[in-house]
């Protein structure tokens, strides 16, 4: 979260702490989250088609209308989000929208924030400052060689390592690692599929109850250091 610009942290945070499809998080209006219950609906969802963004008046499935409980961290996030605006928003008004006010697009997050937090939190790659002025990018290729390179400012490093290296987290990670740390909490999965919006329990069983042993570390990196860091 730290390395995430701070513009869009209630955004990674909502995904974390909720575990809404990107569509989901891009679509989520003010009138939608009530932060003194600690709640949000899923109504509508934005769907991208070319380059093009339109809201869709209803989510993937009927399943996906669900209503979420918010973390104690996300709330605090979401009322510093709506603090900063210089007037209350309006029910329609969606949290979060490009610099136009347009719906944000999943390719331009990935390429503009997403990835570069991964590189500046260490997660995809290395950026560091080897001598003063003078910056050492390191990343690895789709072939798992690594490579390296200097520049002068650790802007034009990150950038560097953002295009060129392979492999990284998704944005969509973090709906997993919330399923995962629903069920590790033994939440029942009748639950689990209400909140994830899943049309089938099978779903939910199918995808988060017989994980493969590794994936509980990449949970806990995930997810878990998230959440201790913004609590």
């Amino acid at each position: 979260m730290p390395a995430t610009p701070p513009t869009y942290r209630a955004l990674v945070a909502l995904a974390a702490g909720t575990g809404l499809r990107w569509g989901e998080t891009a679509g989520l209006a003010w009138g939608a989250v009530d932060l003194d219950a600690g709640r949000l609906r899923v109504v509508q969802v934005v769907i991208e088609s070319g380059g093009a963004r339109s809201i869709k008046p209803y989510p993937k499935s009927r399943a996906g209308v669900r209503s979420i409980p918010l973390p104690a961290f996300l709330v605090t996030e979401l009322q510093q989000l709506r603090a900063v605006l210089d007037a209350p928003p309006r029910p329609t008004a969606l949290l979060f929208t490009s610099r136009s006010g347009q719906p944000l697009l999943r390719s331009t997050f990935r390429r503009q924030v997403w990835r570069p937090a991964l590189v500046r939190a260490g997660l995809l790659g290395s950026v560091t400052e080897h001598q003063p002025g003078a910056w050492l990018a390191a990343w690895p290729d789709a072939a798992g060689v690594e490579h390296s390179k200097e520049f002068g400012a650790e802007r034009e490093a990150v950038e560097h390592v953002t295009a060129h290296a392979a492999g990284g987290l998704h944005f969509h990670d973090l709906r997993h690692s919330y399923a995962r740390w629903l069920v590790s909490d033994n939440v029942p999965v009748n639950i689990v599929r209400a909140v994830m919006g899943h049309e089938n329990t099978s779903t939910t069983l199918n995808l988060y109850t017989h994980a493969p042993s590794e994936y509980h570390g990449h949970v806990t990196g995930v997810f878990y250091g998230s959440r201790r860091r913004v609590d």
